[in-house]
């Protein structure tokens, strides 16, 4: 058995680096991101939404990853972006190796109550499942979008004794705050990470943070995230990207068999992941 994900979190936290987590959509999207990680040598989770769980199947692609730890791949799996106790609780039966539970945008007691059933329930039926609680609105959706959203500002960043508060109420394994990332690609150009706020909540609680939303982000922002106290890095908008644009090269060939014609997409992806991954572990 490979060692608890947990585990590789904590070394990660204590050198400085941080584990990469990179949603996919499909087997290929996760074969692209495996053998990039296998590649390099480095742990790495695999993020499915809700509705991305839906389109693969939440069992299918728990026995993917499953081929994989059993051979000894330091693969694992997590439930990304869950908006409710039942959709958490699915993947807590299927013995994900995470969770998060996301209540962002609730009223903070609402938030605090549903991420704490979910701890609860996972103590009591997967143990060593990690479940990860987000406060801070960042936007939804792995969109290109022309502007900030509503709801995302300076002001309603998190603020490092509320993220204490949290963290001590829900007995979160993982949290997630908002300190300047924004889910999906502003056209304009991402605001800037506020690794000052990273800083301070690193200091306020006592579980490693995640950083979601981080694609568009330099690599010098997310490398200082790190420094500050990131210990997991979450991609997917820029992912896409990198998959739809390899695909729609694959399909103006005369290519009809689609492990053919999608291996484009594939090899693009894959490109992306070894570069963040490198970023993310100091390998540059």
């Amino acid at each position: 058995m490979i060692k608890p994900l947990i585990e590789c979190i904590k070394e990660a936290r204590e050198k400085k680096v941080a584990i990469g987590h990179f949603n996919v959509s499909d087997s290929e999207g996760y074969n692209a991101v495996t053998a990039a990680a296998k590649e390099l040598g480095v742990p790495v989770i695999v993020g499915v939404s809700e509705k991305e769980r839906t389109f693969l199947g939440v069992a299918e692609i728990r026995a993917l990853v499953t081929v994989a730890q059993e051979r000894g791949d330091l693969v694992y799996l997590n439930a990304d972006h869950t908006y409710s106790v039942e959709a958490s609780r699915e993947a807590v039966d299927n013995h994900y190796d995470a969770v998060i539970i996301d209540g962002a945008e609730k009223p903070f007691v609402e938030n605090v109550m549903m991420t704490k059933e979910v701890v609860n329930y996972a103590r009591a039926h997967h143990p060593t499942m990690l479940v990860e609680g987000e406060l801070g609105f960042i936007g939804t959706g792995s969109t290109i979008r022309d502007e900030i959203p509503d709801g995302v500002s300076e002001e309603t960043q998190t603020k490092p004794e509320d993220a204490k508060t949290f963290v001590d109420e829900t007995c979160v394994d993982l949290f997630a705050p908002s300190v300047g990332n924004i889910h999906g690609l502003i056209k304009g150009g991402e605001p800037k990470l506020n690794i000052e706020r990273v800083r301070a909540i690193a200091k306020a609680v006592s579980v490693p943070l995640v950083l979601h939303g981080a694609s568009g982000n330099t690599d010098e922002e997310v490398a200082a995230a790190i420094e500050a106290g990131i210990s997991v890095v979450h991609i997917n908008t820029e992912l896409r990207q990198a998959y739809k644009h390899g695909i729609e090269k694959g399909m103006s060939s005369d290519e009809l068999a689609p492990y053919k014609f999608l291996a484009e997409g594939v090899e693009e992806m894959k490109e992306l992941v070894l570069k963040k991954l490198k970023v993310f572990n100091r390998m540059q």
